[in-house]
Order: structure tokens, then C-alpha cells, then sequence
């Protein structure tokens, strides 16, 4: 096997004695001479090109974590990192010239929660709900969701071991957490809505009622309320246009409150967002008595 493929199938780092294993000490001593690949610590080589997450983690001995592993399992995020996140050994001694340009964590980390210099799917959900806000947790774990990395049931057992710190969010998180919500922009909006009391948005509920089939972004079923997350990429064409205009119109003559909201509103104006919501709660702070049908989507 060849250095750069050997390094690549290993996503971009390796130890050396597995590196030499794989190819050869006069293959490595080529590659680190024509510069297709890097000594990046005492006994660890990358691609020039790989992951700066990955790269730090060689250089630091330690484990990518975080938002960084989030973002090497493929997960959508609110927001990039703005530092690569690595773990490394409570007991760790690191000078601070070394950690410049890393956001590095203490935590003895356990076999099992490490996969290929990453923290694996359930630990990566749990390290970001706790350090980050609501919305970018939440972010994270519909993510994780979403594309079959863990489940439900997963997240909602490692909530229950967190300790007395971050377990609170840890716990409410797994329980909102929904693999239905399509991007960040919709994850967002939810965690808007879970900090307003007295409404129950939920993503993808199926309304038929009175010959109008539809299935919006949020809803309250009790309230009868709806909340759209509205993409310029996906209605900036006319037609597209035409459709959402009859659907909300749809929505709004048989009940129904319809709260549409840009990329802009979730992600800059959360105030905004959330005095919206309570708005509409307090207009409908009761069950509405019109009949509806509703089916919500298994996660």
C-alpha cells in the first residue's frame, strides 16, 4: 500500500508504527521528502491537506472532539468550530504555546468511546450538548439522528449516565431530539420554540383536514398553530411561490396561525422568533375545538 492512500484510508493520520506496517520506513522517508506527507508530532504523520481537527489531535496526542468530531461524522452544524476541539487526559500536561489555535478538553475518554482519533457518535452528541447553546446541541443530536448514527433510545440512555453537571439539557435534549428535522435551519427553530412556555411545536406533522393535506415544518396540534422555516433555495421560484401562497392561505382559512420565518430571523433574531411564538401562544391559550387530523412521522 501506498503512503497517501495508507494515510487517507485512515482519514488523514496515522501512528507511525501502523503506518509503517502498512507501507514501508523507505516509502514514508519519500513521501516526507517530496512533501506529500507531513511529520506532524513525534511519531505521527498526516496529509497536508487532512483535517486541521485531525491534525491538532496528532500534534496534542489526543482525540478529536466535540463540534470538530461532529463535524468529521458528516453532521450539518449550526456553525463551523471556530478552533478545532480536541480531548486529551485529564492528568495531561500541555504548555500553552502548544495549545494555541486548539480548544482543548480534559476527560479520560474510555476505549469504547473512541473510533479512528475521533470520539464515536453517541459520546461526540453528548461532549456538544453540554458545552454548547440549546439550538447548536440540539443541532448536533438532530443531525446525529438524521443520519442514522445513533437513536433515540441511545441518546436518551447516555443522557441518563451524565452526572449532576450538563445532565438537566443532557436529559432534555435526547428527549427533543428528532432525526425528522431536515437541516440546522429547522433544528433552530424548534430549540427557539422549546424555550417558550405553553407551546409544543413538533417537526413534520401531517395535517388532513377538510380536503388539505399538508405537512409543515413545525406545528402545535393543540393550538393550531404552524411555523415554517422558509429557504430562498427552495422558493425563490415563482411557481414555488404560487404553491406556498396556497398552501399557507390553505392553513390560514381553516384555523390554523402560520408563523413563516427567514434563515436571517432563526439564526440572528432569536428574540424575534420566540416573542412571535409567544404571541401566538397567548392568542391561542387553549385547545382549539375545529376537528383536525393529524399523523406525526416516526423519527
Amino acid at each position: 500500500m501506498e503512503v497517501v492512500e495508507a494515510l487517507t484510508w485512515r482519514g488523514g493520520v496515522l501512528e507511525a508504527a501502523l503506518l509503517y506496517h502498512l507501507t514501508s520506513r523507505r516509502k514514508v522517508r519519500t513521501a516526507l521528502e517530496n512533501g506529500s506527507v507531513l511529520r506532524v508530532a513525534r511519531g505521527r504523520f498526516a496529509l497536508p491537506h487532512s483535517d486541521e481537527s485531525r491534525r491538532a489531535a496528532a500534534r496534542l496526542s489526543g482525540v478529536v472532539s466535540h463540534l470538530s468530531a461532529a463535524q468529521l461524522h458528516g453532521w450539518e452544524l449550526k456553525h463551523r468550530p471556530r478552533l478545532p476541539t480536541v480531548t486529551v487526559p485529564r492528568n495531561r500536561r500541555i504548555e500553552p504555546r502548544r495549545r494555541q489555535g486548539v480548544d482543548v478538553k480534559w476527560r479520560d475518554l474510555d476505549e469504547d468511546e473512541i473510533w479512528n482519533g475521533q470520539t464515536r457518535a453517541g459520546r461526540t452528541v453528548m461532549d456538544c450538548i453540554k458545552v454548547c447553546p440549546l439550538d447548536e446541541g440540539l443541532t448536533v443530536a438532530d443531525s446525529a439522528l438524521r443520519h442514522g448514527n445513533v437513536t433515540s433510545g441511545l441518546l436518551r440512555r447516555l443522557a441518563d449516565q451524565v452526572p449532576t453537571v450538563g445532565r438537566r439539557r443532557c436529559l432534555r435534549v435526547a428527549q427533543e431530539a428528532s432525526g425528522l428535522s431536515a437541516n440546522p435551519f429547522e433544528s433552530v427553530l424548534r430549540a427557539i420554540a422549546l424555550g417558550v412556555t405553553g407551546i409544543d411545536m413538533r417537526p413534520q406533522v401531517t395535517i388532513d383536514e377538510d380536503g388539505f393535506v399538508g405537512r409543515p415544518d413545525l406545528v402545535d396540534v393543540d393550538r393550531r398553530i404552524v411555523a415554517e422555516a422558509d429557504s430562498f433555495e427552495f422558493h425563490g421560484r415563482r411557481q414555488a411561490l404560487k404553491r406556498d401562497c396556497e398552501r399557507y392561505t390553505a392553513l390560514a382559512v381553516r384555523g390554523w396561525i402560520v408563523l413563516r420565518f427567514s434563515w436571517e430571523n432563526v439564526m440572528f433574531e432569536p428574540a424575534y422568533v420566540a416573542d412571535c411564538f409567544r404571541r401566538a401562544q397567548q392568542a391561542r391559550p387553549q385547545q382549539h375545538a375545529a376537528p383536525t387530523r393529524t399523523s406525526r412521522r416516526s423519527a
